[in-house]
């Protein structure tokens, strides 16, 4: 009886986890142009341009700064990462929880490989649980000599049956829920982006009906080699395992110099990437030197990056077990004197948690914490666990604030081309892991606040010790704790009963889902 509960259990965690999962890494017949279209003929790299010449004279800045800047809209976040794409100069390195296919993640895709096609070596690291692709389409994309895919703790997804899935998670339960939750994105040693965003049209404000607000941050400096040295110790790690070892499957059409073909027009139609979006990469390097002229890049003493060794603990304790990530949020919570500002889109508390913020209210520190509403969520099975909890969280003199679907915000974040596209606003959700101490030190990263965060997913997160960049990222969270972008929750008022009936009732049956795996 006890492994047929948790054959149960397993299965509606996987349900759950692979909402967000992709279908196939190349485009699907229904995706691409008509045979004879040639978008990409009026689409040009501009070869007199380089990396180099965007960044030169960072070489006068302090050897032991970083520059930090703050990528607050997708739009931003993904025009970055394109014009960095294209004209990286030696090697792309991507860690990703979630790569999916759908718009944004096809043109991502047909980035990196024309940088392929340059020499430029790139390595992708995708964890195994998001990855619901066809292996075929995988391994074409790894066919690339310059492209070399690896999957983190495979076993449970790709190339598995149904019954192979579940013989795993019954078998070996706490390493199938052992996953990959790192996001960064490095480009020659010298540039990186990393914090909440995976590479999905949502996370870029490109779905037409949910969008995250979500948070990244570009950074360059002393702190990239320590982003680079922990990527490699994933991709080194006998978790990561080249994806042409993960089945058994023989690889197909790996050899037609034309496989890339439909990728590239797919990515070239305009009506797949709006001509809009394609200016503002051409525009980067302008839109970058003004960036620096204004000195919104920061330059900051003593950045860190944190991240979870592959594994995350020893697994002596279980489920349990901390991280390295824990460890250092746990600390900065400690020390706290004034304030404690929070987003973290699931919020799940234990008994532990809750009492480190109590003793930080009695101290006189003031806590606050946005978080997702019912409406405004993505995953169920979390709200189930944070609703359960949440007067006792309360309790502790934490101030909670939910996010509104509508917030007033989304249409000031959101890119502007989709906007003129629709008559109706998407739907927004919170997805930014954010977390502001005393004014001064700023943490941005994949960290939820939960005890899958805490204790099973590997995570990164960079602290940032700077009064200004804590000063700016503090005017948004400022904003989103207004009522016309969020409700603030008491003991006797929520915003529950603003949803659907059969939303709530759906919440309602998740509570039987154990704490400790979501």
């Amino acid at each position: 009886m006890k492994r047929i509960l948790l054959l149960a259990l397993a299965t509606a965690v996987i349900l759950g986890l692979l909402v967000y999962a992709i279908n196939s890494l190349l485009p699907q017949e229904d995706l691409i142009p008509d045979e004879g279209t040639n978008y990409c003929a009026q689409v040009q790299r501009n070869d007199s341009l380089s990396l180099s010449d965007v960044l030169g004279g960072m070489e006068d800045q302090p050897k032991d700064q970083s520059g930090v800047y703050v990528l607050e809209d997708g739009a931003g976040s993904m025009v970055q990462r394109a014009w960095f794409s294209e004209y990286a100069e030696e090697s792309i390195n991507i860690q990703y929880f979630i790569f999916s296919t759908d718009n944004v993640g096809l043109i991502a895709c047909d980035y990196l490989v024309r940088a392929a096609n340059r020499g430029v070596e790139v390595n992708i690291l995708i964890d195994d649980i998001m990855v619901n692709a066809n292996i075929q389409d995988v391994l074409t994309l790894n066919s690339h000599e310059n492209i070399h895919i690896k999957i983190y703790n495979p076993g449970m997804n790709l190339g598995k049956s149904l019954f192979g899935k579940l013989k795993k998670i019954s078998t070996d339960f706490r390493n199938a829920n052992q996953r990959m939750h790192n996001k960064t994105f490095i480009v020659d040693n010298r540039v990186v982006i990393t914090g909440g965003r995976n590479i999905a049209d949502e996370y870029f404000d490109y779905d037409h009906e949910y969008n995250f607000r979500d948070r990244d941050v570009l950074l360059l400096g002393e702190v990239v080699p320590e982003v680079t040295r922990s990527f490699f110790e994933f991709w080194n790690d006998s978790l990561s395992v080249p994806v042409t070892e993960v089945s058994n499957v023989t690889p197909k059409n790996v050899s037609d110099p034309k496989r890339f073909v439909r990728l590239h027009e797919y990515a070239c139609n305009p009506a797949n990437f709006w001509p809009e979006a394609r200016q503002r990469i051409v525009d980067f390097p302008s839109t970058f030197q003004e960036i620096r002229a204004n000195n919104e890049l920061v330059w900051v003493d003593e950045v860190t990056f944190v991240a979870d060794i592959p594994g995350k603990n020893d697994g002596t304790q279980g489920l349990g077990g901390g991280g390295k990530t824990t460890s250092a949020l746990v600390d900065l919570i400690q020390n706290a004197s004034q304030s404690i500002d929070i987003q973290s889109p699931y919020l799940i508390t234990t008994e532990e948690s809750r009492q480190l913020f109590r003793e930080a209210v009695e101290r006189g520190v003031t806590v606050r914490i946005l978080t997702n509403s019912l409406a405004s969520t993505d995953n169920l099975e979390a709200f189930s666990s944070y609703q359960s909890d949440r007067k006792v969280l309360l309790e502790t003199g934490v101030q909670i604030f939910e996010f509104r679907p509508d917030a007033e915000e989304r249409t000031k974040i959101m890119t502007g081309e989709l906007q003129k596209t629709l008559e109706q606003p998407p739907i927004f959700g919170l997805h930014a892991k954010t977390m502001v101490v005393d004014g001064e030190t700023v943490v941005i990263g994949t960290f939820n606040l939960d005890p899958r965060s805490a204790n099973l997913n590997t995570e990164c997160i960079t602290i940032i010790p700077s009064p200004r960049v804590a000063s700016s990222v503090l005017i948004g969270m400022e904003i989103e704790f207004q009522p016309e972008n969020s409700w603030q929750v008491t003991q006797t008022s929520n915003p529950d009963g603003s949803v659907r009936r059969s939303k709530r009732l759906n919440t309602w049956t998740r509570k039987i889902l154990p704490k400790s795996i979501l």
